[in-house]
């Protein structure tokens, strides 16, 4: 199945976790703690309610939206940052499935935009906001990864239920050592050589 079809037919549990996925995954452009994420995971695998465990991550990341990127990797870390916080930012108390529908097809978007924005082997004149195509032929490296493990984590949850969740999250986690090394490489560039 696609990643939209995916989505679709996701139940809420998996909505959730494939949207805080693509936060986790992102977190590095956040400076964020790889542990902040943590309790959220926990509300979707005991059911509790996700709402205070919102609150706090966002206030650990600051609650005016002013989080930078790790190191200067300049505008389009800039950007992408910002798209990450919108993504923490527009998560929704209520986990019903019509509540984290439109916010996990939102954050699937816009992670697939980060990491397009970011990849260095990404087309300069390939639109960072023009929607993914399905085959990862045609995508660059950074995305098509990031394609396949918004795939990997609705897989997981659709097959295994809650108990597709720790794979879930061994996969974000793959996901951000990933981008972490992607951004720490931007950083690197910009400050030149000798730096």
């Amino acid at each position: 199945m696609s990643l939209v079809e995916l989505i679709a037919q996701a139940d809420a549990r998996g909505l959730a976790a494939s949207g805080l996925a693509c936060i986790d995954r992102c977190l590095p452009l956040l400076g964020g703690d790889d542990e902040l994420l943590r309790p959220l995971w926990a509300s979707l695998a005991d059911g509790s309610d996700w709402g205070g465990s919102l609150e706090k991550a966002r206030a650990a990341l600051g609650s005016d939206g002013s989080a930078v990127p790790v190191g200067d990797v300049g505008d389009v870390g800039d950007d992408a940052a910002r798209l990450a916080r919108r993504m923490l930012d527009a998560a929704p108390a209520e986990r019903t499935a019509d509540a984290v529908r439109p916010w996990a097809d939102a954050c699937s978007a816009a992670s697939l935009r980060i990491h397009r924005l970011l990849d260095p082997a990404a087309d300069a004149t390939t639109d960072p906001g023009a929607a993914p195509a399905e085959d990862t032929a045609d995508l660059s490296p950074l995305v098509a990864a990031e394609l396949r493990r918004q795939t990997a984590v609705l897989e997981l949850l659709a097959g295994h239920g809650v108990n597709g969740l720790r794979g879930a999250l061994e996969v974000s986690v793959e996901g951000r050592r990933v981008l972490r090394a992607v951004v720490s490489r931007r950083a690197r560039g910009a400050t030149g050589p000798g730096a």
